[in-house]
């Protein structure tokens, strides 16, 4: 029993920090920000709050009663923005436009354009 006494002891493995603490959580917050777009000077303080993580609703009214055109030229801006940040947009009924960030994603419902009908 005595050459077993003399035997080193195996040292007990420690877990890795990573092994026991969870790993951590992205602690900034996304708010949602209903803002209005009244020139095209406002598309620069939409892409930062998209760029902070910010989903927004954005009322496009304001600029529509103004300017048709740049509205158009907003829409085809942000949509290009967003689109190369892997975002999404999506138009929010008449008056309205939905812009995320990377991560969330704007469910669409898939339905048929045309609808067929059943004769009995």
């Amino acid at each position: 029993m005595a050459a077993i006494e003399n035997v080193p002891k195996k040292e007990e493995k420690k877990p890795k920090k990573s092994e026991t603490t969870p790993p951590k959580e992205n602690k900034t917050k996304v708010y949602l920000r209903a803002m209005p777009l009244r020139s095209l000077s406002d598309l620069e303080s939409i892409k930062t709050e998209v760029k902070k993580g910010n989903i927004l609703i954005l009322r496009i009214t304001p600029l529509a009663n103004k300017n048709l055109e740049e509205v158009k030229q907003a829409v085809n801006d942000l949509y290009e923005f967003t689109e190369s940040r892997k975002g999404d947009i999506a138009r929010l009924g008449e008056e309205r436009i939905v812009i995320c960030p990377e991560k969330i994603k704007i469910w669409r419902d898939k339905t048929p354009t045309s609808k067929k009908t059943h004769q009995f």
